[in-house]
């Protein structure tokens, strides 16, 4: 089972806020949090120093089915504390459910984001998740909800909202704002939806729980492909396959897709149809929006806008806008001016990281709270599941669940099967 929020009982999740734990209220009131991370990949080193530039913030616990990699956190926080101040926590319910911590930092595989994320927020916990959110809609649904049930700060780690130059920031206020008159189009150039795993057997090293890695994912041998043996500097392949992730398409679609979704105000909301290529190929679908906008898998540039007055092309790299669609127009640089005026002025944020400490503080929602994830990660969802039925799809947004031709299909694939596991 799912720990305590299998996909049976998503329905069951509280619906009540719950409060923040007293001891966690005395420490914010001091300004101090102490936060436990839950998976020590490469992306946990990325991200925890900027969690330490705050002299207000500990990291005071790591956990991981690596041993070495634990140990690798363990040392890295306390050397730049020049201090014991962590400790090495052999099984992640432990970290959710101390009571001396504020909030808990999940940089897992994807398909291990629901259990810890779900229990932290439940126990008064604020979260920090990466990107993509979940693995499955009912999935990011559970999320959402028991962030809203424990009453907590969530920030989904889609920080080309906050980072980046401000760029997408820029993009989509420019699109907001009707700097390219009616938007029409969008491009989305990301990567191809998963497949399924059919990695050799290796055999498997001392120092890794594999069950653990697992999880909720079908049993299956070792590889180091999935879990790379020891501390690495590279992003691990789980990434290309459907039982952990939904491929390429997921993984920079969690950032893209965000932003087109925020350019468009729909943040809480998601596209009407699902229409797939109708010769099978794995790029080209289209979503299409209730305001008749459509939003197309494959592109130019990462995000490129086309309104019914000019063209926004952002990547982490690039950022211009011209008059019309043909991209060998002069650059029209007062289309991304700074807003003016009653114009929509949407925050830059010093980094993704201390916009959800200024939070946690603040008592407010950061700027990619887990319902906005869960909407970006179910465009994603939806995308894969388009290009796996092959036909088009009627998605209802407010119910989250398909309707019309093909609905029993899509439906059947709102969630993933659960393994039961440690």
């Amino acid at each position: 089972m799912l720990a305590a929020a299998s996909v049976a009982a998503f329905s069951s999740l509280p619906t009540a806020a719950a409060a923040v734990p007293r001891a966690a209220r005395a420490r914010l009131a001091n300004g101090r949090l102490q936060f436990g991370v839950v998976g020590w990949g490469i992306r946990a080193r990325e991200i925890y120093n900027m969690f330490l530039d705050d002299p207000d913030v500990e990291i005071v616990s790591v956990c991981d089915v690596v041993d070495a990699r634990a140990k690798e956190g363990v040392r890295r926080v306390n050397e730049r504390r020049k201090a014991e101040v962590c400790r090495q926590v052999a099984d992640w319910r432990a970290v959710v459910h101390d009571a001396a911590l504020d909030g808990v930092i999940v940089t897992t595989p994807d398909h291990w984001h629901a259990e810890p994320a779900i229990a932290a927020s439940l126990s008064g916990k604020h979260v920090y998740c990466e990107k993509p959110l979940s693995l499955s809609i009912a999935e990011g649904r559970a999320i959402a909800s028991a962030a809203r049930a424990g009453g907590i700060r969530f920030q989904t780690g889609s920080q080309q909202r906050s980072e980046y130059g401000h760029m997408f920031v820029r993009a989509a206020e420019a699109v907001r704002n009707g700097r390219i008159g009616t938007l029409k189009r969008i491009t989305i150039g990301v990567g191809e939806p998963p497949k399924r795993c059919d990695l050799p057997e290796e055999p498997l090293p001392e120092g890794i729980d594999w069950d653990g890695w697992l999880g909720q994912a079908p049993m299956r041998p070792f590889s180091s492909v999935l879990c790379p043996i020891g501390v690495h500097d590279r992003y691990p392949a789980w990434r290309h396959y459907r039982e952990y992730c939904n491929g390429g398409l997921a993984d920079m679609g969690a950032h893209h897709f965000d932003i087109a979704q925020w350019a468009m105000d729909m943040d809480a909301s998601g596209p009407r149809e699902v229409i797939p290529p109708a010769d099978g190929a794995k790029t080209g679908l289209r979503f299409v929006y209730a305001n008749g906008v459509e939003m197309i898998h494959g592109g130019p540039t990462d995000c490129t806008f086309f309104g019914s007055e000019g063209t926004i092309e952002v990547s982490r790299g690039h950022l211009r806008a011209y008059k019309g669609e043909d991209r060998t127009a002069p650059d029209a640089a007062e289309l991304l001016a700074e807003p003016t005026g009653n114009e929509l002025r949407l925050p830059r944020n010093r980094s993704h990281i201390d916009d959800f400490l200024c939070a946690i503080r603040e008592g407010r929602d950061p700027i990619c709270t887990a319902e906005t994830g869960h909407r970006t990660a179910t465009v994603c969802q939806l995308c894969v599941i388009g290009y796996e039925i092959g036909k088009p799809l009627t998605w209802d947004a407010t119910a989250e669940r398909f309707t019309g031709e093909h609905a029993a299909a899509g439906n059947a694939l709102l969630a993933t099967a659960v393994r039961r596991h440690r």
